[in-house]
């Protein structure tokens, strides 16, 4: 009788276990879902809402010339520096690769020292930068616009912040905290600087970690000329399904036609994440399963000038390390370059093969003058 009653309580004991084992993993979720509520409620509070319309200041040089020459010859370059942490040693997730965090300490700055040193060796009246962190997990939190301020200390310099998340929580490993954003550098003096917020194509929540682009807008007086020289760096969207270039090169047009209008001469430059249309871009086939840039219609613009060099590609893809691999079985894009007014004349354009050994792009430089 007593074994029969032990067996008749086996079940019950069972139970009883399984009651054990599904509350904790009740509590379990419920502390996952009270932790991914608290951090999206986080994100939300303190996600970087810029205004449409904003001053920025003006980092003054120790030498920068008062106004620019017509007829004189000038140079300006742009570069997308994959914020120091995208050398030729890197692949990415978001491009086909795995890495997260793609360089260490000292890579960072062995990058930023070689964009440094290749900058000063062009020398440029101006220079456009993309992709400039300041104290991002992803690049060790090394300040890069301090950086590429003491390499060209004589001149003016102006930033503009497109990207500042607290923490992204994707992937595993997480990216962590980004502050990164566009630096305009110039030899001549900077009246002022506004920044300009396009369109952000991507909604809540997805929004929160993601980049709000912007054009930099900066002046640069003109000798014996009520007219200015008017600069604008830009970064456009690289991974939305298209709505977000299209309205942002909208807004950059509008932009450039007030300014026009005004009779100002106008350069806009920088990582345009797509072709030009009447560009031969035939030299980089399109790999399956590589990311695609989009394409800017040259009918968007008309009247103004669409420059790109396509004797080499200025941006690589990430889905792979360079270094080691086969160049001739890579994907290549030509996304970086310039559009200008009809009253600027170009000498040339040139993209500078530097084998992508310090970022993913490769600088842009053009010449021009004045007319």
């Amino acid at each position: 009788m007593e074994t029969t009653k032990k067996k008749g309580l086996r079940p019950w004991r069972e139970l009883s276990g399984l009651r054990k084992v599904l509350r904790v993993l009740w509590i379990f979720v419920l502390a996952v879902l009270a932790a991914t509520a608290l951090l999206f409620g986080y994100l939300t509070a303190t996600e970087f809402k810029p205004a449409a319309k904003e001053n920025l200041g003006v980092t003054s040089g120790t030498d920068a010339i008062n106004k620019v020459d017509q007829g004189k010859e000038l140079s300006i370059l742009t570069w997308n520096i994959g914020y120091g942490a995208l050398g030729d040693n890197a692949d990415f997730f978001m491009d086909g690769g795995k890495s997260v965090k793609t360089a260490d300490e000292k890579r960072v700055m062995e990058n930023m020292k070689g964009i440094s040193e290749e900058v000063s060796a062009i020398d440029p009246d101006f220079a456009f930068f993309q992709e400039v962190d300041r104290d991002s997990h992803r690049s060790s939190g090394i300040d890069e616009a301090r950086l590429i301020r003491n390499g060209r200390s004589n001149g003016d310099s102006t930033f503009a912040y497109n990207f500042r998340v607290k923490f992204i929580p994707y992937p595993v490993p997480p990216i962590g905290k980004v502050n990164s954003g566009i630096l305009t550098s110039s030899d001549y003096k900077i009246q002022n600087s506004v920044r300009r917020q396009l369109y952000c194509p991507f909604k809540w929540p997805v929004s929160l970690g993601n980049l709000k682009r912007c054009l930099m807008v900066d002046r640069v007086k003109i000798n014996g000329s009520s007219k200015e020289l008017v600069l604008i760096n830009l970064h456009l969207e690289a991974y939305d399904s298209g709505t977000g270039k299209i309205k942002q090169t909208k807004m950059l047009r509008d932009v450039m036609d007030k300014e026009r209008a005004k009779g100002n001469y106008v350069i806009a430059g920088g990582d345009f994440n797509q072709c030009f249309s009447e560009a031969d871009v035939t030299a980089f086939k399109q790999y399956p399963g590589t990311w695609k840039p989009g394409v800017l219609d040259y009918s968007q613009f008309k009247g103004y000038r669409l420059l790109m060099d396509n004797s080499d590609p200025s941006c690589r893809s990430l889905d792979r390390a360079f270094k080691g691999a086969d160049p001739d079985k890579f994907q290549y894009y030509s996304i970086d370059g310039f559009i200008v007014s009809d009253n600027v004349t170009v000498n040339s354009v040139k993209t500078q093969n530097l084998s992508f050994k310090n970022s993913d792009h490769n600088p842009v430089v053009m010449k021009f003058v004045l007319n």
